[in-house]
């Protein structure tokens, strides 16, 4: 969770069944010694690592965030002294807010809700980081939007993955 989907952004979520799906997948990661078997999620790499997530999780509640999914205080049987973090999940992150320009590099999404594929378009090409923005989609209009508009995205079309295809749209290569 640290790099790839650290920032969720759910468009037209009213029902919340994103945010449902989320912490449900989130709930049944499988935290622990990442040799051992079955472990989905390691320890962060360093105590002062798992400061640094705990305080970043705090900040964001004191941001106006509301915590869905807490991580803190982990322990796991045999490893009592690692530096374990579960999944943890913050709703409606303030977009003004320091936290969300902030690479957590730990177990964190930040999930936000805004009202359209536009509002979403410019919280993706305001983001100085651009390590990766996907699209989940049954609309070919929302894809070829998403695709086209989000500037620093130039050679791949982003990730997005249209429903009513099943695969990546047309001109992206995976390597």
């Amino acid at each position: 969770m640290s790099a790839p989907a650290s920032n969720i952004v759910a468009v037209g979520d009213q029902n919340g069944h994103i945010r449902d799906a989320l912490v449900e997948a989130a709930k049944n990661k499988t935290t622990g010694f990442g040799l051992d078997e079955g472990i989905e999620m390691g320890p962060v790499i360093t105590p002062q690592s798992k400061e640094r997530v705990e305080g970043l999780i705090k900040q964001g509640m004191a941001e106006g965030a509301s915590l869905l999914l807490d991580g803190r205080d982990t322990t796991i049987p045999g490893y009592e002294n690692g530096n374990f973090i579960k999944p943890t999940i913050l709703e409606n992150v303030p977009l003004d807010g320091e936290l969300i320009g902030t690479e957590i590099f730990g177990p964190v999404m930040s999930l936000v809700h805004l009202e359209n594929i536009d509002q979403a378009i410019d919280f993706v090409n305001r983001n100085k980081f651009g390590n990766m923005s996907c699209l989940f989609t049954a609309s070919g209009l929302n894809a070829r939007t998403f695709r086209n508009r989000t500037g620093r995205f130039e050679k791949c079309c982003s990730g997005v993955w249209t429903s009513a295809s099943g695969s990546l749209c047309s001109g992206c290569t995976l390597s």
